[in-house]
């Protein structure tokens, strides 16, 4: 069977593996209709769908492509009752906040990028003077955060009160548990929700960003794959931009959202490039396909996709024509042959 037709339907077997077709609310496209052309806004969850509007917003009124992804993650961002991106999220282990983002300018082939920064409402904007304002792609913690306050850049609380007094019910929970350093290794729910976002603008330029807050009541320090280019986001402007969200560790040892822009520089559809890469990693890793990773992609023909382990997950996907979310394939399998073949 063609590979096309294969992955238009959900239920179908893959090759090395099971798409899987269990809908969280929003339907999932066979192939005909990842389609959109450009403008093409592709973001993470569905919490992405209003960034991507005000990022399509910002483009409409005459913007670059920096600033619609600025402006777009700048609506996650700002979004306080969103537990895993911007100063509303999940703090460390110390009860702070640290973010970490990054944003990537197809033209030129730029990128900019800071992490465990505090007390800052927008790291993607901090993010961007990194890019344009230094010779440096990334800066972190310290230094990030004395750049910011040298650029003027909007502060905020290390911690909201609601996520301060949710870390000390965690802290008098774990004190309690006899075996503490097991349950300093588990994660809590809904703390891997990155706002990934990739962009194809009319004139066929691409551009991406990312934000998170990261693993929470992660180790102080601890800097997951979204601001790492390769890992989290990674745009080439020849080929298209992929973005990932999820457990970052499983991302970015294996520098995934790379391997999808490379795997469509070989001329996969976006979401074939999603499923190989995963099935990649699956087939590598001990956990197999036991990793909790997503990715979103696009491609210079208007052309976009997702994949996530497991379930799969909500993406959301604006263009000039329809504004939505869309549920991604999944993969899970036990049997995750060489990439691009069965297993013999």
């Amino acid at each position: 069977m063609p590979r096309r037709r294969f992955l238009a339907s959900a239920a179908t077997a893959l090759v090395g593996g099971r798409l899987v077709n269990r809908a969280l609310g929003a339907p999932l496209l066979p192939m005909a209709e990842l389609n959109a052309g450009a403008p093409l806004i592709v973001s993470t969850w569905p919490f992405g769908k209003p960034a991507n509007e005000k990022a399509l917003s910002v483009l409409e009124a005459g913007g670059t492509g920096l600033d619609a992804i600025e402006q777009g993650i700048h609506v996650t961002e700002s979004d306080l009752s969103n537990p895993s991106v911007g100063l509303g999220g999940i703090p460390n282990a110390d009860g702070i906040v640290q973010l970490d983002s990054c944003i990537m300018s197809g033209p030129g082939h730029r990128a900019g990028s800071v992490a465990a920064v505090s007390g800052f409402r927008h790291p993607i904007s901090i993010a961007r003077a990194v890019m344009e304002k230094t010779i440096h792609v990334m800066l972190v913690g310290e230094g990030a955060e004395k750049f910011a306050a040298a650029h003027g850049f909007e502060r905020g609380p290390k911690v909201t009160d609601g996520q301060r007094a949710a870390w000390k019910r965690w802290k008098a929970a774990k004190a309690k548990e006899a075996a503490a350093a097991a349950d300093s290794k588990k994660r809590p729910a809904k703390n891997h929700d990155t706002i990934a976002m990739v962009m194809l603008g009319r004139g066929g330029d691409i551009f991406g960003g990312c934000s998170t807050s990261g693993w929470g009541y992660k180790v102080p320090g601890r800097v997951g794959d979204s601001p790492i280019i390769g890992g989290g986001l990674y745009v080439d402007n020849e080929v298209g931009a992929a973005g990932a969200t999820g457990i970052g560790e499983n991302v970015m040892r294996y520098c995934g959202s790379f391997l999808v822009v490379e795997l469509m520089r070989q001329g996969l559809h976006p979401q074939e490039a999603c499923i190989e890469t995963i099935r990649r990693i699956a087939k590598l890793d001990p956990k197999g396909f036991d990793l909790s990773i997503n990715f979103i992609a696009l491609d210079k023909r208007g052309r976009f996709g997702a994949a996530g382990t497991g379930t799969g997950f909500e993406y959301s996907v604006t263009c000039g024509a329809f504004s939505k979310v869309v549920q991604s394939p999944g993969l899970t399998s036990a049997d995750i042959g060489p990439l691009g073949g069965n297993r013999k």
